[in-house]
């Protein structure tokens, strides 16, 4: 085996508050965030959606001390995993790739072309598989690849998730027990597993297995917690006018309220590192939800982060993959095959060449909506929380 190198994946976030716009202009540039039936909208869209909700993006960054502590806790697991490869006499270099602000993919590429890796395990930090998540990491690395013979060379494998790795459910279901111990009677604690949302259409009509595995997720893990607390899935995160997965966090704590639940334990299931969204939205915005709808007790599961149980088990993931004869790109990243991770093509919208033509003259008349929304400061973004 020659030179062997991991990419981890993440989405990445900003350091300071000036990073916010363009780091959401980055974000809302991704087709897999925000899909639209005319590509060229798709700059102008992110760039009035980044320059409407930075600041408030940057109060939220302000609250948990002024930048997004992701970058910095994904570096500490690859220190972690590079040590816990080396003493199972697998060393391998690690890197990091962040779809949307630094270090960027393309500049993890780099690094592992000029470290002239031959043997590379691409590992997303997303334990379920999202088109919006590890899809759109692995369709960019899928088009860095395709553009680049050189890489060619890099034999590679690819985990398109790992959720029920036994390794991860028993990491999960300790750090829920810790907390669970610290209530009064530990069996009365109401589990609350909040995971990142994604639209209804991603599930129901590009295929996403999001939803199916976060549930599968959740069963395994109070499988293997084998308390008798009641628990609840809900998602939280969304974005904009269309459905997304429900029941809402939001809702579902109002509705565990009335319910007369009086201690919540939060579990934030779809991270696994400390950041905007478990820091601020569960920590806060959730918390003051509970608080007001009459939740005496409230606490939240850390993310695992450097938890030793989680490292061992992303070094075992490794191991394994660098023995499997798999070198080729899954098929999640191929969209005639499994999923249809980009129905922006043509047959996938079902448009004529006289449709396209008015579909076009339509969306520059929102375009035009879009910008007077922007300035005049009313509208139904605005309304809908996008602007």
């Amino acid at each position: 085996m020659g030179r062997v190198g991991v990419l981890l994946l993440n989405l990445g976030g900003p350091e300071q508050l000036e990073d916010v716009r363009p780091f959401l202009f980055n974000l809302f540039s991704d087709p897999e965030i925000i899909r639209l039936p005319v590509p060229w909208l798709q700059k102008p869209l992110a760039w009035l959606i980044s320059t409407g909700r930075a600041k408030r993006s940057q109060d939220n960054y302000s609250q948990i001390g002024g930048g997004s502590p992701l970058r910095r806790i994904t570096e500490e697991q690859g220190i972690a995993l590079q040590e816990s490869l080396a003493q199972t006499g697998n060393p391998a270099q690690i890197y990091i790739g962040m779809r949307y602000w630094y270090p960027f993919t393309e500049e993890a590429i780099a690094r592992i072309k000029r470290d002239q890796i031959e043997e590379l395990v691409i590992l997303p930090l997303y334990p379920q598989f999202s088109i919006s998540t590890s899809g759109s990491s692995f369709r960019l690395l899928e088009k860095i690849w395709q553009e680049d013979p050189q890489l060619s060379q890099i034999r590679y494998t690819l985990i398109p998730s790992w959720y029920a790795r036994p390794g991860y459910v028993k990491a999960m279901a300790d750090l829920i027990s810790k907390e669970l111990d610290q209530l009064p009677d530990p069996n009365q604690g109401h589990i609350f597993f909040s995971a990142h949302g994604v639209p209804v259409s991603y599930v129901e009509e590009a295929g996403d297995p999001y939803q199916r595995e976060m549930e599968h997720c959740v069963e395994l893990i109070m499988q293997a917690l084998n308390r008798p607390n009641a628990h609840t899935l809900a998602y939280q995160s969304r974005v904009g006018p269309v459905e997304w997965l429900q029941p809402y966090t939001e809702d579902a704590i109002q509705e565990l309220a009335a319910e007369q639940v009086e201690a919540l334990v939060v579990v934030p299931i779809s991270f696994v590192s400390e950041h905007i969204e478990t820091l601020q939205e569960i920590d806060m915005e959730y918390r003051e939800v509970a608080d007001e709808a009459g939740i005496p007790t409230f606490r939240r599961v850390p993310a695992l982060n450097t938890h030793p149980i989680f490292i061992e088990d992303m070094a075992a993931m490794v191991t394994e993959a660098l023995a499997s004869p798999d070198r080729l790109f899954s098929d999640v990243v191929q969209p005639e095959k499994k999923f249809k991770l980009y129905p922006q093509e043509r047959s996938a919208w079902g448009l004529t060449p006289f449709a396209e033509v008015w579909n076009g003259r339509l969306a520059m008349v929102g375009f035009l909506a879009l910008l007077w929304e922007l300035f005049s400061g009313h509208g139904p973004l605005h309304l809908a929380g996008l602007l």
